[in-house]
């Protein structure tokens, strides 16, 4: 009978122990995650911008700091969105929502046509060999951004739904500051980055939820074989494939 009360106070220990943990990750998960996202971008672009934009020999394309821009309004947007939720200030946010979906369509918008612009670029102005094959990393990404955005829009009275979407949206732009680190980019773990990112979420449902939600168990297999087809076209560049970067870029 002691050892039953014993093994009784244990659990309820441990209960009483995860409750806290639990609260927090229900309420500040996705605002940690906005900072996690933000140091990620800074920590990896601040390896390349400096010669690769702000004193780049010979200059880039206007597009491309328009293009900086915006992706940079996107990271600081969803730190703000995920504040405001915190501070119960649902009024704002909704109102910086049609905001950011006006954004979001640009971002879209503005990968696509950077990705041609700057593979041209690099073919053409730097002589890099082979530029053009990476196109399919870039345009998976901007799919899977524009896909979950867009079904977040749709699902915006439905905060589970929505906030789940534009975390996994968000995550998948991530590659572009992860990829910046050279073991990680020519390893191609990228995407693994990413995809743990989202891990994360589901993690946190189960711990908090005790189950993970339907928006994860369908989100990241679709994501996970987008990701490998694209790293597949990039490093295999099939002719198929090679025929139709000729064409998408004028080539």
């Amino acid at each position: 009978m002691a050892t039953g009360n014993a093994a009784i106070a244990v659990r309820v220990e441990k209960a009483s122990a995860a409750r806290p943990l639990k609260t927090f990750l229900s309420r500040y998960f996705y605002f940690c995650m906005s900072l996690v996202m933000a140091a990620l971008i800074v920590s990896g672009f601040s390896r390349t911008v400096d010669a690769g934009l702000f004193h780049a020999n010979p200059p880039r394309p206007l597009l491309l700091w328009i293009h900086g821009a915006a992706f940079s309004t996107w990271v600081v947007l969803f730190i703000a969105q995920s504040a405001l939720v915190r501070v119960r200030k649902v009024s704002l946010h909704r109102s910086l929502g049609c905001f950011g979906a006006g954004l979001a369509a640009l971002m879209v918008v503005l990968g696509v046509i950077v990705t041609v612009v700057m593979s041209r670029f690099d073919l053409t102005v730097l002589r890099r060999k082979n530029a053009d094959t990476f196109i399919a990393v870039p345009f998976a990404d901007m799919l899977i951004f524009g896909t979950c955005m867009a079904l977040a829009i749709y699902w915006r009275k439905r905060p589970e739904f929505h906030r789940r979407l534009v975390f996994v949206a968000t995550c998948e732009l991530m590659d572009a500051g992860i990829g910046r680190f050279d073991f990680i980019f020519n390893h191609n773990l990228f995407y693994a980055g990413v995809d743990l990112l989202i891990v994360a979420g589901m993690a946190r449902d189960w711990f908090v939820d005790g189950r993970i939600h339907k928006v994860y168990l369908y989100a990241l297999p679709v994501m996970i074989l987008l990701q490998g087809v694209a790293v597949y076209a990039w490093r295999a560049n099939p002719l198929l494939y090679q025929a139709m970067t000729r064409m998408i870029l004028g080539l």
